[in-house]
């Protein structure tokens, strides 16, 4: 375990923060602007997370409105962006252990703090379908984000399928890239969504947004109340079989990009014992989680989308450096990203059909190779790792978890260290280090 590895060397701040995202960045801007000490630990080599993740690649003059405000105030802060380093453990109170995604930095690095705050953002949702691990098939948001690091789908045909906000966006960037949107597939109903359309004249801004990104694939098909029910290879490609209930009709591709709305990233939040309702983690007006000093902000409290992330990162990050009373004025705004986040969640409500699309053979634990015939049987998320390995591989159930929540209601629990793989040679790296440098020094007296 990575907890056992006494690291030397460790770099401490009086507020770290774990993400760099809009919730994370928004955090250390305003932690920062307040006098603190302030390190931004993230895997990624930049700072926007995935919404703002172009930035990585194209100048700065690119970015505009939000974006561009936003990173410019991070820059002014003084705030230091810790990039290529993904969180594994903490092994002890107010320490986490980080793996260094770059070159030329071996073994783990220590990090200590006096306040923490969580913006570790939001993964996608798949379901398991017949056909779902064939080539060619993406989540919505990776192909996104492979297509900003320019993976090439000009001339492609694509269908993008599941549910929430992110369809839309992701189809009208790929057609920017050169695609060729077949149809957009939402699956939840007409009835789910007029509520929804209609609150939004609440937010004009993103009212605005989403006209835009429908405008832009005019000319695609954007279908309500259907989703995909299984996908072939064929000589046309990609043959996907798509359902409404009512009917059946078959729809052809080079790519599918699907996605069932999003889920939290916790892990971090579980390890440090923080309290969870809902499978979100449960936040105070400061954005102060049950474990003191430990506060968290943005997707992991809630999917409520941007807006939110940005007032919950700036409410938690001047909390974190000791002024709290300066929230006071950002409290309704919270508010009403909150009750956004509330009606998103109960528009794109995932269908009772969604969880009878897999076959006996559907693998659904991908990593270890576990097929839904393997899970029926069983009772609980811990009773399936036991006796199939899922939820055990590489992904540590980052994939299959969610899917089984669906699929059987089952808790995800026992959430251990390392929550990232770790090589067995960055662990020993440590060790190596230090025993080379007491030979140097030992040589040298003598």
């Amino acid at each position: 375990m990575t907890g056992s590895a006494k690291l030397e060397h460790a770099r401490h701040a009086e507020v770290l923060v774990v993400g760099a995202g809009p919730a994370g960045m928004a955090a250390a801007t305003a932690a920062a602007n307040q006098g603190r000490s302030v390190l931004v630990l993230d895997d990624n080599p930049a700072a926007g997370g995935q919404i703002w993740r172009s930035a990585s690649t194209e100048p700065p003059r690119k970015a505009a409105g939000v974006e561009a405000k936003m990173r410019a105030a991070f820059a002014r802060s003084g705030a230091e962006l810790v990039a290529g380093h993904a969180v594994v453990d903490a092994p002890e109170t107010h320490t986490l252990h980080t793996l260094s995604q770059s070159t030329g930095e071996p073994g783990l690095q220590s990090f200590t703090w006096d306040r923490l705050v969580i913006a570790t953002g939001a993964r996608e949702r798949f379901l398991p379908f017949p056909g779902w691990t064939l080539p060619g098939v993406f989540g919505a948001g990776g192909l996104q984000a492979l297509v900003k690091g320019g993976y090439p789908v000009t001339g492609k045909r694509v269908i993008v399928a599941g549910s929430g906000p992110l369809l839309l966006a992701v189809a009208a960037h790929l057609q920017v890239a050169g695609a060729t949107i077949v149809t957009v597939i939402e699956q939840s109903t007409f009835k789910q969504l007029l509520p929804f359309a209609v609150g939004l004249c609440m937010h004009p801004s993103k009212l605005l947004q989403g006209a835009a990104y429908r405008a832009s694939i005019a000319a695609s098909s954007y279908q309500i109340g259907a989703w995909i029910q299984s996908l072939e290879p064929s000589a046309y490609g990609l043959t996907a079989t798509v359902t409404n209930s009512g009917e059946t009709w078959e729809e052809q591709c080079d790519l599918l990009a699907c996605g069932f709305h999003l889920v939290p990233n916790t892990e971090l939040a579980s390890l440090l014992g923080c309290n969870f309702a809902d499978g979100c983690v449960t936040v105070d007006e400061n954005q102060q989680t049950s474990v003191p000093g430990v506060f968290c902000a943005g997707e992991p409290t809630g999917i409520a989308g941007l807006d939110a992330a940005l007032v919950q990162g700036e409410i938690a990050g001047l909390a974190a450096a000791g002024s709290p009373r300066k929230t006071t004025a950002l409290a309704q705004k919270r508010a009403k990203e909150k009750a956004f986040g509330a009606r998103l969640e109960k528009a794109f409500l995932l269908r009772p059909e969604l969880r009878k699309l897999a076959a006996q053979d559907t693998l659904v634990c991908r990593c270890e190779d576990v097929p839904f015939s393997k899970l029926q049987n069983k009772t609980s998320w811990t009773e399936a790792k036991l006796q199939t390995r899922c939820g055990m591989g590489p992904c540590q159930g980052r994939i299959c978890g969610p899917a089984v929540q669906t699929l059987f209601g089952w808790q995800i629990s026992s959430i251990r260290p390392p929550i990232f793989p770790v090589p067995v040679s960055a662990m020993c790296g440590n060790y190596i280090s230090r025993e080379a440098t007491e030979i140097s020094t030992l040589q040298e007296t003598v």
